[in-house]
């Protein structure tokens, strides 16, 4: 397959209403969607002047076309840019954001817009929460993983030196825009790292959607119809969890299948993106999570096989030693996974499953069979 994903036809926009009462929002969906940003904007926020978060690289390709849109609407803006890659969900990069989005004596009732992926949606919605005391915020995300999940649900925040996303804030944006024609320039890693997240979706709660994807991904990689009915559905699946429970209360931990795991392997590697980027770490905790509910006697090999094959047919990791590097040992990654946010007065959170989209939420896992768990997976 070619290093870029290469797009088809075209399909009509679809809309995914996330229903959250007041705060209530859409996210629009389709090819070229970002073309008339602008218009959607103003649409919602009468009025606005907005700052424009990119990443360097994100940039690059699509900041003209979407500060066209927002001239075209009469809407005043200003531009922040941020480096690219993990690192930048830190302290001092929100410090910076901040400071810059005052400097542009912006007000509560304008917008701070986050143009990029995961890492600029997660880092400007902390900034949009945080400066004056709230401002409104819209995402328009532009890699797959962050339009099927980051930029949907108000998760916002940055990393600690204790873990990934431990401090943040839950923060609903305004409107999303998901223009599905900017993956054309996503690198094949960065597509199949965010499919990872379009797979648990069908994997913890829509078994249909999984035999659809194994019947229908080459489709969703080559674009057209296909991709859109994958980030569409996916979102309709968060939308849903996030509407029946914003705060994590309970249901929408569900999201979290592969991810306790995952954001562990992402710790160990120190966020270093050319050994790990987020989605590989989501697929082989996924891979992990159905392993361990096996060897916990809830689920069967046939089911774990399954997963295993469609994991590895799309190209993605499934084992911790496909992780180039030194790996740490057990004892570290228990230690990483008593840091993350599932962690209740010390016991052990993890989503783990019944079968294809039957994952479920079981508290106070014991720390020893999961240690003996990992320590098994690192020798083999």
């Amino acid at each position: 397959m070619a290093d870029t994903i290469v797009a088809e036809a075209a399909a009509e926009e679809q809309k995914v209403r996330v229903d959250l009462g007041a705060r209530s929002y859409d996210i629009k969906i389709g090819r070229g969607v970002i073309a008339n940003a602008g218009a959607e904007i103003a649409s919602v926020l009468p009025g606005a002047r907005v700052a424009v978060v990119s990443d360097q690289t994100v940039a690059g390709l699509h900041l003209d076309a979407f500060t066209d849109s927002l001239t075209e609407a009469g809407i005043d803006h200003t531009v922040l840019t941020v480096p690219a890659g993990e690192s930048t969900k830190c302290f001092r990069e929100f410090e910076r954001l901040c400071d810059e989005v005052l400097d542009a004596r912006l007000e509560r009732g304008d917008a701070v817009v986050a143009l990029g992926g995961g890492v600029v949606g997660d880092l400007t919605g902390f900034v949009a929460s945080a400066v004056r005391r709230g401002m409104a915020f819209v995402q328009v995300p532009t890699t797959l993983l962050a339009q099927v999940d980051s930029s949907v649900g108000g998760k916002t925040g940055i990393n600690a030196r204790h873990g990934k996303n431990l401090i943040g804030a839950f923060y609903q944006p305004a409107l999303v825009l998901a223009d599905t024609a900017v993956l054309d320039t996503l690198p094949l890693r960065d597509f199949r790292a965010g499919y990872a997240e379009v797979a648990k979706y069908g994997l913890l709660g829509d078994a249909e959607f999984f035999s659809w994807l194994e019947a229908n991904w080459k489709a969703v990689f080559a674009g057209g119809a296909e991709r859109d009915e994958a980030v569409a559905r996916s979102c309709q699946a968060k939308a849903d969890i996030v509407a029946a429970d914003e705060f994590e209360a309970g249901r929408r931990a569900l999201l979290n299948l592969g991810h306790t795991f995952g954001h562990a392997l992402e710790a160990a590697v120190s966020y270093e993106t050319q050994r790990l980027v987020h989605g590989e770490g989501v697929s082989i905790g996924m891979m992990l999570a159905h392993e361990f509910s096996e060897r916990l006697g809830l689920v069967g090999e046939d089911t774990v096989s399954r997963v295993h094959k469609h994991l590895t047919d799309v190209g993605l990791p499934v084992r911790i030693q496909e992780i180039p590097g030194q790996l740490p040992t057990a004892e570290t990654f228990m230690d990483i996974i008593a840091q993350d946010k599932k962690v209740s007065r010390g016991a052990l959170t993890f989503i783990l499953t019944r079968g294809i989209g039957e994952a479920f939420v079981e508290k106070g896992v014991d720390p020893v069979q999961v240690s003996d768990f990992l320590k098994e997976k690192l020798q083999a």
